[in-house]
């Protein structure tokens, strides 16, 4: 082993540059110093009228500039801002050149776009169902905006144009993990040495009313409107489902070699990540948190870590009834007697839950927690719930050095991922 090679062999894996948006502002400055002092990005939704549904609000990004209000425009324009952040503190300018990695929200149309195309439609006793139809609306007066906005793809396209990024990018989508997912490919691609760097990025600007509408139906979402600050409180006895955000991050990953020998400043070292899926239900986990354990054993496994290496969890910590309890019961099955005392603290409990981003945007909070010696709070736990004994950093920051950091991200569909990181190579 060299001081460039972990302990399978393979290069280690360094972050030079980081960026963020969330509901707390945009650039890492501004967000750390929001979080780490317990303030919330929760709000009342102003985007859509919100009469009549039990959920009115959301952490939404609403301070960005977009050319058409949808899904695409807003997830493009938050992870384009994150990238020239990154990569300005990485010290890197002119093209890329090497991979991009993009998690992405899944794509669909806004309702007042697919309004709007069913208008310009032939009518219904035309031959033909609804789908054929709208083609031939799309054919009689092609719109690129809503083209654009149907394609999953276009965000990381655009991406790769604007950053030069090296190959065909690549879009993925695994639900809650996407973020964790995406630094996970970004990770292999340089330990496999097929490049020195590589750019991953993780954006969800997709919050819509359909989207709202469908995660009440699940009961995934609190109800908990007034105030809207107080909504998102994980681990606690009186936590009712999780507040819907929007944010992005990006991370630039480089060979610690590589980046050494550029006189990059180190940030932080990608010491392992660790997949695995459950099939217990679509959108529940299963009860026993087989798949989270195997999922967080695999990650200190691939670091070549053990659990008494860990001195901080950035929980998945969504504020939902059966997500914590079960998240809980997967970290006490792994650290066992030691848990209490580690420190365990949820971003979402100000942020609110970023979907697709969450796992990119917890690993630069992963990182700057460790940068900065600060554990930041989990805000509104003022009725612990007695069923799960942690140390949750409640309300107040704590001042604490820790050197190795595990983030989890539990997702719904099964996707389970943990990435473990470290201020130094071993």
């Amino acid at each position: 082993m060299t001081a460039y090679k972990d302990h399978l062999g393979r290069p280690i894996v360094a972050v030079t540059g980081m960026g963020i948006i969330t509901s707390l502002g945009q650039g890492l400055q501004d967000n750390w110093n929001a979080l780490s002092s317990g303030t919330s990005g929760i709000h009342g939704i102003t985007r859509f009228p919100t009469d009549g549904l039990s959920t009115r609000i959301a952490g939404t990004v609403d301070f960005i500039d977009i050319p058409v209000p949808n899904a695409v425009e807003r997830s493009y324009a938050f992870a384009r801002e994150t990238t020239i952040e990154a990569l300005a503190q990485a010290g890197i300018s002119g093209d890329f050149d090497a991979p991009l990695f993009l998690a992405a929200p899944p794509i669909e149309p806004e309702w007042s776009a697919r309004f709007e195309l069913a208008d310009r439609s032939p009518p219904a006793d035309h031959e033909g169902d609804a789908y054929e139809r709208f083609l031939a609306a799309m054919r009689q007066r092609p719109d690129l905006a809503f083209h654009e906005a149907a394609l999953f793809g276009a965000i990381s396209e655009r991406l790769a144009d604007r950053f030069g990024t090296r190959g065909l990018p690549v879009t993925l989508s695994t639900a809650c993990a996407s973020g964790v997912t995406a630094i996970q490919l970004g990770i292999e691609s340089i330990r496999q040495g097929r490049t020195a760097r590589a750019l991953t990025v993780a954006t969800d600007g997709s919050l819509s009313a359909e989207a709202l509408i469908r995660f009440s139906l699940l009961s995934a979402l609190s109800t908990q409107n007034d105030p809207p600050t107080k909504a998102s409180k994980p681990f606690s006895k009186d936590r009712d489902g999780f507040v819907i955000a929007e944010g992005a991050a990006t991370l630039v990953l480089e060979s610690l070699e590589a980046a050494v020998a550029r006189g990059a400043k180190i940030l932080g070292i990608m010491k392992g990540a660790g997949d695995k899926a459950d099939s217990f239900h679509r959108t529940r986990s299963s009860p026993d948190g087989g798949p989270a354990i195997a999922t967080i054993r695999a990650a200190l496994a691939d670091a070549g870590m053990d659990e008494s290496d860990i001195g901080y969890i950035n929980a998945h910590g969504t504020s939902t009834p059966e997500n914590d309890k079960m998240e809980y019961g997967a970290m006490s099955a792994v650290f066992g007697e030691r848990l209490p005392t580690i420190p365990v603290s949820s971003n979402k409990s100000m942020i609110g839950h970023t979907l697709t981003a969450a796992g990119a945007v917890e690993a630069v909070f992963s990182l700057q927690t460790m940068l900065t010696g600060t554990l930041p709070p989990t805000i509104n736990y003022n009725n612990p719930d007695p069923s799960i004994i942690l140390d949750v950093v409640p309300n107040k920051k704590r001042e604490k050095q820790v050197n190795a950091v595990l983030s989890n991200s539990f997702g719904f569909g099964g996707q389970n991922a943990s990435l473990v990181m470290a201020l130094e190579p071993a």
